[in-house]
């Protein structure tokens, strides 16, 4: 694990994950490497829609069903920032590309192309993201915390938010109600 890379994984909170932020959460790492990891939870909608959040940050939405779309909380830090997941990676400001089909972008081009109908074919608005200091992740998947899987975009984008937990166990092989909450009792 000393040199291992989980850019482009699912991370799968497993059941005794204690953080409340990452009960039950699936996320997605969009970036590992020896200074840390950064990713955004993926199935975790809030109640506000897109269309009000655009409202809040001046952009006006044009597609209603774009609009009646969730925004997610992405993770516990900079929850005032907004980080878009999407696909296809496209041309952004600030483009983190995952790998050659997903992007991470956190300028306000994206969002304007969005709300004006041009943005990426598919994306997921997260408030927040998970971060994770040198070392961190690695000692967390060491001590059982997370399940890892590289990741499917189709989970994320083709899949309900509350299916993506399950898919992304089924990614392993792993039916999530034979997951036991006690270690060594199956």
């Amino acid at each position: 694990m000393e040199n291992a890379n989980f850019t482009d994984h699912f991370l799968i909170a497993m059941p005794n994950m204690v953080d409340p932020h990452f009960t039950g959460a699936l996320t997605y790492i969009c970036d590992h490497n020896p200074e840390g990891a950064l990713g955004v939870v993926v199935n975790r909608p809030i109640e506000m829609s897109l269309d009000k959040l655009f409202e809040q940050i001046g952009i006006k939405m044009e597609s209603e069903e774009l609009g009646r779309q969730p925004a997610y909380f992405g993770g516990p830090v900079q929850v005032e920032r907004g980080f878009v997941l999407h696909q296809p990676v496209g041309n952004w400001s600030s483009t983190l590309s995952v790998n050659d089909r997903v992007g991470l972008t956190t300028s306000k081009d994206i969002l304007e192309a969005t709300g004006h109908g041009q943005g990426p074919e598919q994306i997921i608005v997260a408030l927040g993201y998970a971060g994770w200091g040198p070392g961190q992740l690695e000692n967390e998947i060491k001590q059982n915390a997370w399940l890892t899987v590289p990741a499917n975009p189709d989970v994320i984008f083709g899949l309900p938010p509350e299916a993506r937990f399950a898919a992304a166990m089924h990614l392993l092989g792993i039916d999530p109600s034979m997951l036991s909450e006690e270690a060594g009792h199956a």
